[in-house]
C-alpha cells in the first residue's frame, strides 16, 4: 500500500514540490508560534513574585543642590515621612530607575569564588522595598536599618540567581563580589518585573549607601484602595514643593503593566498572522492539487470502482496520499526543528521546543486531514460508468 503510494508521489513530484515546500514553511513558522506560545504560557503560569496593584510610581529628575551624602539621605527622610504621612499612603520607598515595567535594566556582573557572572540585574531599593512591592521571602531577611554597622554589604538574590550560584546548597552567609564585600542575607521569588509573559532573569537588591544615594530617582508608594485623583494631585503637590527644580510624573504600576504586556505579545501577533497567511495557502494548494489529481485521474478511479473498488477506499487512498505528503515535508521540518533543543538557541528549556514540535506536528496533520476530506469525499461519489464514459 504504502509502496504504491510512494509511487504515485514520485510519479507527480513536480506537482507536489510546491506543495511539499508550503507544508515545510507553515510547519517552521508553526514551531515558531507554537514554541513562543509555550514559552509565554510556562512565563505566565509561573507567580508573579511581587503584588503591582495599588502602587504608584513618582519619577522625578534627581537635580536638586544637595551635595552632601548624609544631608540628601535626611532629605529623603524627610520626603518619606511627609509621604507617609498622607492619608491613604501605605508605604513608601525610593529606588533606582529600574521599577517594575519600567523596561529600565541595570546590570552588574557578580562574582563568586572564581566564577563570575555577567548580566545581572542590580535593583537600589530601600527597607521598604519589601513591604511596597510585597514580594515574597524564601529564605533568610530583608534589609534593616542594622544592616548600616554591618562589615559586609549586605544582599538580596532572587532564586534563580540563588540557584545558579549556590544549586541545593546554603546559600544565607556566602560571601560573594570582588574581595568577598557583599554577603548573602535573603532570598526572595523570582519577580517578573517586565510583563506576565516573559522572566526578569538574575536579579540582585542592595540597599543605597553614601556612592549610591544619588541614583535614587523613582518613589514607589502604595496606596490603599479607593485611593483617586485627589490623592494624586496631593502627592504631586508636595513633591514638587520639596523638590523646586524636579520634573515629577505620577504613574499606576497597573496601566504599566498593560502596556508592556500588550507589548511583549507583539512579536506573538506578528508571527499569528504571518503563519495564518500560510495555512490559507497551504490549504487552497491542497484543495487545489487533489481538485486536480481527482479530475486527472478519473479514468483511473472509474476503473478501480468497475472492478470492486469501494467508495471509502477511493477516498481513503487521496487522504492517505495526501498525509503522506505531509509527512514527507514534516521529515525535513523535524530534523531542523531539533536542532533547537539541541544547540540550546535562545537558552530555552528543551521542553518547550518539544512541546512547540508536537503541538505544530499535530496542527499539520489536522489541516491536511481537514482539507484532504472533502476532495475524498467528491472521488468516492464518481460513478464508474460515467468516469469510463468519458474517458
Amino acid at each position: 500500500m504504502f509502496k504504491h503510494l510512494f509511487i504515485l508521489i514520485w510519479n507527480k513530484k513536480k506537482q507536489n514540490f510546491l506543495l511539499l515546500t508550503e507544508v515545510l514553511i507553515s510547519f517552521i513558522v508553526l514551531f515558531a508560534v507554537f514554541t513562543l506560545l509555550v514559552f509565554y504560557y510556562r512565563n505566565y503560569k509561573t507567580p508573579r513574585g511581587f503584588d503591582y496593584q495599588q502602587v504608584w510610581v513618582a519619577t522625578y529628575t534627581n537635580n536638586f543642590n544637595i551635595h552632601d551624602s548624609d544631608s540628601l539621605h535626611q532629605f529623603y527622610e524627610s520626603l518619606r515621612n511627609a509621604i507617609q504621612a498622607m492619608p491613604q499612603v501605605v508605604s513608601v520607598a525610593f529606588v533606582s530607575s529600574n521599577t517594575p515595567y519600567s523596561n529600565n535594566m541595570q546590570m552588574n556582573g557578580l562574582q563568586y569564588q572564581k566564577r563570575q557572572l555577567r548580566s545581572v540585574n542590580s535593583y537600589i531599593v530601600e527597607n521598604s522595598y519589601l513591604p511596597t512591592l510585597q514580594l515574597q521571602l524564601l529564605e533568610g531577611q530583608w534589609f534593616s536599618p542594622a544592616d548600616a554597622a554591618a562589615r559586609k554589604t549586605p544582599l538580596v538574590i532572587d532564586q534563580t540567581l540563588r540557584e545558579e550560584l549556590f544549586g541545593n546548597g546554603p546559600a544565607i552567609g556566602q560571601l560573594v563580589g570582588d574581595d568577598n564585600q557583599q554577603q548573602i542575607i535573603g532570598v526572595v521569588q523570582d519577580p517578573k518585573f517586565n510583563n506576565d509573559y516573559s522572566l526578569t532573569g538574575k536579579a540582585m537588591f542592595s540597599a543605597p549607601d553614601t556612592g549610591s544615594i544619588r541614583s535614587l530617582s523613582r518613589a514607589l508608594v502604595r496606596v490603599a484602595p479607593g485611593a483617586d485623583a485627589a490623592l494624586e494631585g496631593r502627592l504631586y503637590k508636595l513633591m514638587a514643593n520639596t523638590m523646586k527644580n524636579a520634573n515629577i510624573q505620577i504613574e499606576h504600576l497597573d496601566e504599566k503593566r498593560n502596556s508592556a504586556n500588550n507589548f511583549a505579545l507583539l512579536p506573538m501577533i506578528i508571527l499569528a498572522v504571518v503563519c495564518g497567511f500560510l495555512i490559507i495557502n497551504v490549504a487552497l494548494g491542497l484543495f487545489g492539487v487533489l481538485w486536480y489529481n481527482i479530475n486527472k485521474r478519473r479514468g483511473e478511479i472509474g476503473l478501480r470502482r468497475a472492478v470492486g473498488a469501494t467508495g471509502s477506499s477511493i477516498a481513503w487512498q487521496l487522504v492517505a496520499e495526501s498525509l503522506l505528503l505531509a509527512t514527507l515535508a514534516l521529515l525535513v521540518g523535524v530534523f531542523f526543528a531539533i536542532q533547537f533543543p539541541l544547540l540550546h538557541v535562545f537558552d530555552l528549556a528543551a521542553t518547550t521546543y518539544l512541546w512547540g514540535l508536537l503541538f505544530a506536528i499535530v496542527f499539520i496533520y489536522v489541516l491536511v486531514l481537514v482539507c484532504s476530506l472533502y476532495p475524498g469525499k467528491q472521488a468516492a461519489a464518481i460513478y464508474p460508468a460515467v468516469a469510463l464514459h468519458e474517458d
